[in-house]
């Protein structure tokens, strides 16, 4: 893809904040995140709102973000990363599934996911599933 020197010279503020932004030191700061103001994206049936992602005081990255699944769906097929993660049920039944091993969920349950370990979640009830997904880390 070409561009001209003056489409380049209208995107390169907006490269260089984005940029900045990238490279922030500046960890996440003290807040309260109401829910109802938490942007909803969607895909089909199924919602995903973002909470928040940064960097700790010490600048280890973690992201947060609640998904809603309709009955019988995933968010995608069963996966593996570096980063670690935490899913917390708050509405509705899941299956999460751990290199192979499957285990049900309700409100409240918690499963904790290890690094490059395989693992994928479904909704296994009647009625939608929220959860929320504590990112730790990154992938390299």
């Amino acid at each position: 893809m070409q561009y001209s020197r003056r489409e380049l010279c209208y995107m390169l503020p907006t490269i260089l904040a984005m940029k900045a932004q990238a490279s922030s030191k500046e960890p996440l700061p003290s807040r309260v995140y109401a829910f109802t103001a938490l942007p909803v994206k969607g895909e089909g049936a199924n919602e995903f709102r973002p909470v928040f992602e940064g960097k700790t005081h010490d600048g280890y990255p973690i992201e947060l973000h609640e998904t809603d699944l309709a009955p019988g769906s995933a968010p995608h097929p069963p996966h593996h990363h570096a980063h670690e993660e935490i899913f917390m049920v708050r509405e509705g039944s899941l299956t999460v599934t751990i290199n192979g091993h499957e285990s049900s969920m309700g409100p409240g349950g918690v499963a904790y996911i290890n690094s490059n370990d395989e693992h994928g979640i479904r909704n296994t009830g009647n009625t939608h599933a929220r959860y929320f997904v504590f990112a730790l880390g990154q992938d390299h």
